[in-house]
């Protein structure tokens, strides 16, 4: 065996990530034996990172990549770029305040709630993003389902969760029970980043008990960032077509 071969073993043995020591220590020939451990370490230590990254990433179950600058807020003047560029640095997540983007479809709600969460995943937060037609899913079956078992954790572990969607299909009265103790479980633990096409005062609407849906948006909004968003539908304003 070859003393590289020897030390990958022993990085692999240790549990630590691959090294390519030329590109690592090249033109650095003037390096004390300190010196090149501590370059090995900070490369250690970079690995790691960036491999917690992609793990972050892949739990986070992000459907598509929208950032802030790619958002037209040319086309969307409802809220102001520097309202965004503000959020963006995610001071709120660390005193879980929630956010909740209202508004009808096609104006953006979710490309901004998508762009948060991926802000907060390069800044080391855990974000996730459901529909919440999946996250009653999770719920009603995390007991029974192996797969359902992972997301709820991840779920409850994270520091951010956004849920797409609300208020497009109704749910019955289980599910809206499971949904208010998902979002009292969260209260004042974890950011909880809403979309939804209905104001609040139409929220009963599609949670079918009034008491249920103070009880939601009590916990909801005590510590939000309400944004009502209006405007024209992007996807329809931009329709592209297959016959010039």
């Amino acid at each position: 065996m070859s003393m590289l071969d020897n030390i990958n073993s022993l990085l692999s043995s240790l549990r630590l990530g691959v090294v390519d020591f030329d590109s690592l220590f090249a033109a650095k020939t003037d390096l004390t034996p300190l010196g090149s451990i501590e370059l090995f370490l900070t490369e250690q230590q970079r690995l790691r990172v960036e491999k917690q990254n992609v793990l972050r990433r892949k739990r986070a179950n992000i459907p598509r990549e929208k950032t802030l600058e790619s958002f037209d807020f040319g086309f969307q003047r409802s809220i102001p770029k520097e309202h965004m560029l503000r959020l963006s640095d995610m001071t709120w997540v660390e005193q879980a305040y929630n956010i909740c983007f209202l508004g009808p479809p096609g104006i953006g709600k979710t490309h901004l709630a998508t762009a948060l969460a991926l802000k907060a995943l390069d800044l080391g937060y855990a974000s996730v993003f459901t529909t919440l037609d999946d996250l009653i899913k999770v719920l009603k079956t995390y007991e029974i389902s192996a797969s359902s078992k992972r997301k709820h954790k991840v779920l409850h572990t994270a520091d951010m969760v956004v849920i797409d969607e609300v208020g497009f299909m109704p749910l019955d009265q289980n599910e809206a029970n499971l949904f208010f103790s998902f979002v009292a479980a969260m209260s004042e633990k974890t950011s909880i980043v809403i979309t939804s096409n209905k104001g609040f005062d139409e929220w009963t609407d599609f949670l079918g008990d009034a008491t249920i849906t103070t009880a939601i948006l009590d916990r909801l909004v005590h510590r939000c960032e309400i944004i009502k968003m209006s405007g024209n539908s992007y996807r329809l304003e931009k329709r592209q077509s297959i016959l010039k």
